[in-house]
């Protein structure tokens, strides 16, 4: 695992040294280097971030002062400016909440053939709201398709409905899965409208009370203990309005909770779920009410993203971002055996890269743009970091020229395969494909689009605010042992080790990958730091208009 053939290197070293292309600058940083050596100190800070004295990196906890004191030191160590010039800062404070329901009620119904629905088994329910006792009594239920607004797409499924007060009933992902049309949306991968967090904030645009989704495996991408299992305790982000803008009860039904509720009106799950896939399907009233309470106590705490950048040298307001979420799942203290989740893979191997990125970049030429690089904090919790730092964001995100995620990175070794994920959504992918070919290898797309991985990263909370964001990783076709050694892999470390403490650093990784795309992210970066080009999202993207609309603040 650690050797290459012969041939096989000097291919590769060959086609990385090729001068081939040049940058829209006119020099060759990718030429003359080797592919499997873009920072020596990678390892180590992988490696560091994942023992057990980090102590699986959780948000407001020891492990998380350990963090921030080792990455602040590295940042002051490179010289890169901190967030807070005034106090030589680089933290960001993230203001969390913690919501933990002491109660969550049966859902029941006013309409007397229906038995209530049992919370964990036959749904789940909590409210957004930082608010100790919310109830919805007897709120008219309403099933709206898949609860989908989307003007590009041509589809609007609360066209002519007023749902103030009422709670809705939607379907999981959207049309262009279940028909696996082409021409329907994205086809079978999964667009934003798919999310269930989309449908959650779009029935609070429209006034419901309540949000119901409804589950299936298949559509969804993973089954109900995923949902039902585990702790019932959410984190969110500390806002003035304590949610109170967000609707009263979200939550989910089993598929086989939607069929009771269908067959009431001579229907079913299925022949609903056909109906909704038509462009003319019209919301169905269910003909019941129903009624639930879910009691919440909080907690408040803060916790920081970390942001140190370069600041360009004649454009510093227009920036290229690299980042990366530094926290993980902390400690379980029951577990007798190993209750540190490390997060190895997930994600110190992204931290680290992002923190061997700003280490190169602090020892090559001022950029004429800025570069920033964002350490979050709290994805494991919702995302919740990198939702802070896109609204309040150190540099105008009009004037970000594009970024770059990192997370679960390749450890598996030299792939040919360099995976995008979210394939075909921007332009940032032709900066990235140049780089990739001088590499002998190619690009591909995500193997399951339809799982909605693009927007389940970092990246996806400054994609909705229009900014281009780029999230690809080497893949599974290892350039020596093929491709199903790579999946093979992959669905190891699915099954034995993902948001598990058996997510360890191993010292017989083989990091050569990390290093090859580590090359490619900086080469795709330092490019955009030093063009005048902006790039976009392709015709037809769900982020496209956001990002139009703020063109004028580019000029």
């Amino acid at each position: 695992m650690k050797h290459l053939s012969v041939l096989a290197a000097v291919g590769l070293m060959l086609a990385a040294c090729s001068p081939a292309e040049q940058s829209s600058t006119g020099e060759q940083p990718h030429a003359s280097v080797d592919p499997y050596s873009f920072n020596e100190n990678y390892t180590s800070y992988l490696e560091t971030l994942s023992s057990d004295e980090f102590e699986g990196r959780a948000p407001a906890s020891e492990g998380e002062k350990k963090t921030v004191a080792f990455v602040e030191g590295k940042f002051r160590e490179w010289g890169l400016k901190p967030y807070d010039s005034e106090h030589n800062n680089y933290q960001q404070q993230v203001p969390l909440v913690r919501m933990l329901p002491t109660q969550v009620s049966a859902m029941s119904f006013s309409a007397d053939d229906l038995d209530s629905f049992e919370y964990r088994t036959e749904m789940m329910a909590w409210s957004p709201r930082v608010q100790e006792d919310i109830e919805l009594d007897n709120s008219e239920m309403v099933f709206v398709g898949y609860g989908i607004v989307a003007p590009e797409f041509g589809w609007n499924d609360y066209e002519g409905l007023n749902v103030e007060g009422k709670t809705v009933v939607m379907l999981v992902n959207d049309p262009g899965f279940d028909t696996q049309d082409p021409e329907v949306f994205n086809g079978k991968a999964m667009t934003y409208y798919g999310r269930w967090t989309y449908k959650f904030e779009e029935a609070a645009r429209q006034g419901a009370a309540g949000a119901i989704v409804i589950h299936e495996t298949g559509p969804a991408g993973y089954g109900w203990g995923v949902i039902a299992g585990g702790s019932p305790m959410r984190f969110d982000l500390a806002r003035e309005n304590k949610n109170m803008d967000r609707v009263a009860i979200e939550g989910w039904i089993t598929e086989e909770s939607a069929d009771t509720l269908f067959a009431r009106l001579g229907s079913s799950y299925q022949e609903m779920r056909e109906a909704a896939q038509q462009p003319d399907f019209k919301p169905v009233t269910l003909d019941t009410g129903m009624s639930i309470r879910v009691a919440t106590k909080f907690d408040y705490l803060n916790s920081p993203n970390l942001i140190g950048y370069i600041e360009g040298k004649s454009k510093p307001e227009e920036h290229v971002i690299y980042m990366a979420h530094w926290d993980h799942m902390g400690v379980d203290p029951i577990n007798p055996d190993d209750g540190i989740y490390n997060g190895a893979q997930d994600n110190a191997s992204g931290t680290a890269g992002v923190m061997a990125l700003a280490e190169f970049f602090a020892s090559q030429p001022q950029p004429e743009r800025s570069i920033v690089f964002v350490l979050v904090t709290a994805e494991e919790r919702g995302l919740l970091g990198s939702d802070w730092y896109a609204d309040n964001p150190m540099l105008p995100l009009s004037k970000a020229v594009g970024g770059i995620n990192t997370d679960v990175l390749n450890v598996y070794g030299p792939m040919r395969d360099m995976v995008v994920v979210g394939h075909g959504n921007s332009e940032m992918e032709e900066y990235l494909a140049k780089y990739v070919a001088e590499q002998d290898r190619y690009i591909a797309p995500e193997p399951t689009p339809e799982a909605g991985s693009f927007y389940r990263s970092d990246h996806f909370n400054l994609a909705k605010r229009g900014v281009p964001m780029l999230y690809a990783k080497g893949g599974n076709d290892h350039i020596e042992f093929g491709e199903e050694y790579g999946k093979q892999k992959r669905a190891d470390y699915v099954r034995d080790a993902y948001h598990k403490p058996a997510d360890e650093f191993d010292p017989e990784w083989d990091l050569r990958g990390v290093q090859q795309d580590l090359w490619l992210y900086y080469w795709v970066g330092q490019e955009l730091a030093n063009s005048d080009e902006w790039p976009n999202w392709y015709p037809g993207n769900e982020f496209r208009g956001i990002r139009d609309a703020s063109a004028s603040e580019r000029q």
